[in-house]
């Protein structure tokens, strides 16, 4: 029987994914051509009959929600499909890529982002590959719970008695390669890691776990030095880096990339202070292709 259902008015829906999109009633009246009063109006109605706010202002624009970023994904999934079902009764070929929503932990280096994720473009099956960022693993987990986000890459596991059952993938682990600008690595090549004592050092933010396996690894070596940067964003410690501002660490298995891509030179390697890599899913056993191919690759390649 139909008459007891809860029926979902796609019209509200539509208005939602619009602004969620255009990140503002005001961009989203000139895409759907309507007042902003009705726009408006309509959200309120989809909010009540979820029961949950969708929407958070943050200046001039409106951000989503924990439940509004689990509507859109569900929004984005209706009208893609809305779309195919018109394409399959009008003839045309669909063409619909499999779809890969990844949470990165913002501690993790650009470079090694993009070697874990290389094998998901390289599948026979066309992918569709949706990055988004966090600051901590933890930012996921509600998100992987619903089933937002397929696998979260981080530089640690999820932590034991969350609320959320995820499972932790080791992908492998390397050592630490430290880099500067040509001169100064120069001058701490030698009697390295003591010649990092007092030496200008880009060291990362407190998210990062390679902050805290550094600092106890500076204290085993009885190194003490000069903090002159403290960066959650690797990409721009390379950088500064580069502008010879001070010494930087990185996982040695991106030691190749980092000197091609920055005018940057090693200074020595430490392979004692280890670096781990993990894919973390809620499947024991992972079964999404491009997520099994990225643990697979990074496995035997990256990280063997």
């Amino acid at each position: 029987m139909l008459c007891g259902m809860e029926w979902l008015n796609y019209h509200h829906l539509l208005y939602f994914w619009v602004v969620a999109k255009e990140g503002s009633i005001v961009r989203a009246s000139k895409e759907l051509r309507l007042a902003h009063p009705t726009i408006s109006g309509q959200i309120h109605r989809l909010e009540e009959v979820l029961g949950e706010k969708l929407f958070a202002r943050k200046g001039r624009n409106l951000v989503l929600t924990d439940a509004g970023r689990v509507a859109f994904r569900y929004a984005e999934e209706i009208f893609s499909l809305g779309r195919e079902f018109l394409d399959t009764v009008k003839g045309r070929e669909t063409g619909r890529p499999i779809r890969l929503v990844v949470g990165i932990a913002h501690v993790l280096s650009t470079s090694i982002v993009n070697r874990m994720l290389e094998p998901a473009f390289l599948l026979k099956e066309d992918v569709q590959v949706i990055c988004r960022e966090a600051h901590s693993t933890e930012a996921f987990l509600g998100e992987l719970a619903v089933q937002a986000v397929d696998v979260v890459l981080s530089d640690a596991p999820a932590a034991p008695g969350t609320a959320v059952r995820a499972f932790n993938h080791l992908l492998g682990e390397c050592g630490t390669a430290f880099f500067g600008a040509p001169q100064l690595a120069k001058s701490c090549r030698r009697r390295f890691p003591q010649s990092l004592d007092r030496v200008p050092f880009l060291i990362p933010g407190v998210n990062s776990v390679l902050r805290r396996t550094l600092e106890q690894w500076f204290d085993s070596q009885d190194i003490k030095p000069k903090i002159v940067g403290e960066l959650d964003d690797s990409s721009l410690a390379k950088v500064l880096g580069e502008g010879g501002y001070g010494i930087f660490a990185t996982p040695d298995v991106i030691e190749e990339d980092v000197r091609q891509r920055y005018k940057v030179q090693l200074v020595g390697r430490a392979m004692d202070l280890r670096q781990r890599f993990y894919a973390i899913s809620v499947e024991r056993k992972l079964k999404h292709p491009a997520v099994v191919a990225i643990c697979e690759a990074a496995r035997k390649h990256i990280f063997a």
